[in-house]
């Protein structure tokens, strides 16, 4: 907050609401800032983004279940979904509902790579690794391309490509009933043979992921349907995601697991207030 002359505790509050579905010109005429001042505001508190997941990182983990899903909204105009910059991923952990990724982009091989390289750093600090997704293929073919490797089971067969040890991938395909299709529950990729923990095929879902794009949607006025409240741009779109980000895991409790998610995560012994979410230093 340098250079902000205005309290902090007003500047929660307009934060606060912003992260509860307000939307932006209402929240400006409903604080009496400027459009300037909200953009300024909202970009530093984005920045926390990085320290926390630089922070994030820093621990390990036993095991994590996350569950991989897309959000849609328009971005400038109405495009073909295909060329629109509002495709949303978002990687949630199934226990504690701590979002690892949220990040926006055309729906192309560059935004799933690029989240599911950083998603490699939390691999190489967690024992027992599982992503799960609905319908989305490129998840595990990508990770698979990031993270295999080459064992070789017998002297008389060739070496087999699989996933690291420690590492599943399920995919559950939504709507396949008809006759001569690809199976409701797959595994996708070939699985490491001391990889020990069993993954159910009632297991392979993402309804935690799915509830959090219904609460996505309520609550950030980009993403509210049949409106008029899109975002201007992608930079605009990825700094509401960023201050979200940082309510949802580490001040907010959420609603089913009755504690902050970094908390129940194992990351931090309580939340942080607003007050020192904001204060936090950043490296210049």
């Amino acid at each position: 907050m340098f250079k902000v002359k205005k309290p902090i505790s007003l500047i929660s509050q307009v934060l606060n609401a912003r992260t509860e579905g307000l939307g932006f010109n209402a929240t400006c005429r409903n604080f009496d800032i400027s459009t300037r001042t909200l953009i300024a505001w909202e970009s530093k508190a984005g920045q926390i983004t990085d320290v926390l997941k630089l922070y994030s990182l820093t621990h390990n983990f036993l095991s994590q279940i996350i569950e991989g899903d897309e959000l849609y909204t328009r971005v400038h105009e109405n495009k073909p979904q295909e060329e629109s910059d509002g495709w949303t991923i978002m990687f949630i952990e199934r226990g504690s509902r701590f979002i690892w990724e949220f990040e926006c982009g055309k729906k192309d091989k560059a935004l799933f790579s690029g989240v599911l390289e950083r998603l490699v750093e939390l691999i190489h600090r967690t024992n027992e690794f599982t992503i799960v997704t609905d319908g989305e293929r490129r998840y595990g073919n990508i990770l698979f391309d990031l993270c295999r490797e080459v064992i070789n089971n017998d002297v008389n067969e060739s070496p087999m490509t699989v996933l690291q040890k420690g590492i599943l991938v399920g995919l559950k395909n939504k709507g396949n009933n008809k006759p001569n299709k690809k199976p409701k529950y797959e595994r996708p990729q070939p699985e490491h043979p001391e990889t020990k923990h069993v993954l159910e095929n009632d297991d392979i879902h993402a309804n935690h992921a799915e509830g959090q794009n219904a609460a996505t949607r309520r609550k950030l006025s980009p993403y509210r349907r049949k409106t008029n409240t899109y975002a201007k741009n992608k930079t605009s779109l990825q700094r509401v995601l960023d201050l979200y980000w940082v309510v949802h895991n580490f001040i907010r409790k959420h609603y089913s697991t009755k504690t902050v998610p970094a908390v129940a995560n194992g990351i931090m012994k309580r939340g942080l207030t607003w007050t020192e979410a904001l204060t936090i230093r950043l490296t210049v």
